[in-house]
C-alpha cells in the first residue's frame, strides 16, 4: 500500500476495487471503467508511466504529491492495456477497450455487405481474424497454448463461419430479404461455438486454478474451465444478438423510405452507429 505517503489517504490499496464487486452495478461500473474506449487513444509512453506508477504504488513508492485520483487513473490505464495475469502490454486490437469501436465497425460491415458471396467471405474472415486476436491476447497466461493450436483454432473457426455464411447465403436467395440479413449472426454464433473452446483448449485439458475467498490455491478444475468457457460462448453470442438481430429489422424498414434509397452511401455508417446504440 501507499499508507506512508502524505498525499495518499491512509490505507489506500491500488488493487482494491473502487466499487462493490458483490453487486451488479458495482461490477458494471468496474468493467465500464477498464473498457473505456478513450483509453485506446492514450500514447504508449503514458501507458508505460501508468504501469510504473501502479507497480511503484504496490511497493509503497509513489512520486511526492501523487493524488488518489492520479493513482486511480493510472490503475485504469494499467487495467485497460496490460494483461491481468502476465502484466505484459497487450496489442491494441486485443484490448477490451478496443472492443466497442472495433466490434461496431465489424458488425456494421458484416450487416451491410451480406448480399454477395465474396463480400460475405471477406467480412467473416476479417471478423474471425479479429476474434482470434482478441481470444489469444486475453488467454489465460497460466494455460499456455502453442502456435499450432492457435492456427488450428483460427482455421477451424474461420472455416465454420465461412461455411455457415456461404451456405445460408445461397439458401436464402429465394427466401424473404430479412432472412438473408440474419445470416451474419448465424455465422458469428456458429464460429463462437468453435473459436473460444479451441483457443482455450489447454484450460479444458489441464483445468484452471481454483482459489478460496482468501486467494489460497485449492487445485486445478477441468469442470470449472468447461463451465467458464461455456459461459463465455453464451455471453459472446448474447452480446451480438441485439445488434445483429434487431438492426436488420430496423434497416429493412428504413430502406423502404425514398431518401434512404437515394443516399445508399449512408447505409454502412448508419449501421455502424446503430450497432453501438444497440
Amino acid at each position: 500500500t501507499c499508507a506512508e505517503m502524505a498525499a495518499v489517504p491512509l490505507g489506500f490499496n491500488i488493487d482494491a476495487p473502487r466499487w462493490d464487486q458483490s453487486t451488479f452495478v458495482g461490477r458494471l461500473k468496474h468493467f465500464l471503467n477498464i473498457t473505456d474506449p478513450r483509453t485506446v487513444l492514450v500514447p504508449e509512453e503514458e501507458l508505460d508511466r501508468a504501469k510504473a506508477l501502479v507497480e511503484g504504488c504496490r511497493a509503497g513508492l509513489v512520486p511526492p504529491g501523487s493524488s488518489q485520483e492520479q493513482l486511480l487513473y493510472a490503475k485504469k490505464l494499467y487495467d485497460s492495456a496490460f494483461h491481468p495475469d502476465s502484466g505484459e502490454k497487450m496489442n491494441l486490437i486485443g484490448r477490451m477497450s478496443f472492443q466497442v469501436p472495433g466490434g461496431m465497425a465489424l458488425t456494421g460491415c458484416m450487416l451491410q455487405f451480406y448480399r454477395t458471396v465474396p463480400a460475405v467471405v471477406f467480412w467473416q474472415w476479417v471478423n474471425q481474424s479479429f476474434n482470434a486476436i482478441v481470444n489469444y491476447t486475453n488467454r489465460n497466461a497460466a494455460s499456455p497454448i502453442s502456435l499450432r493450436q492457435i492456427g488450428v483454432a483460427y482455421v477451424t473457426a474461420t472455416g465454420t463461419a465461412l461455411a455457415t455464411a456461404v451456405g445460408l447465403n445461397l439458401y436464402t436467395k429465394r427466401a424473404p430479404p430479412l432472412l438473408a440479413r440474419w445470416v451474419p449472426f448465424a455465422a458469428v454464433a456458429a464460429a463462437n461455438c468453435v473459436n473460444i473452446p479451441m483457443m482455450r483448449q489447454q484450460e479444458i485439458i489441464n483445468g484452471v486454478m481454483v482459489t478460496d475467498r482468501d486467494n489460497n490455491e485449492l487445485g486445478h478444475s477441468r469442470r470449472a474451465a468447461a463451465k467458464g468457457i461455456a459461459q463465455v460462448v453464451v455471453s459472446r453470442i448474447t452480446m451480438a444478438a441485439p445488434g445483429m438481430i434487431i438492426l436488420p429489422i430496423i434497416m429493412e424498414r428504413l430502406e423502404r423510405f425514398p431518401f434512404m434509397q437515394r443516399i445508399r452511401v449512408l447505409h454502412g455508417p448508419l449501421q455502424v452507429l446503430l450497432c453501438g446504440g444497440l
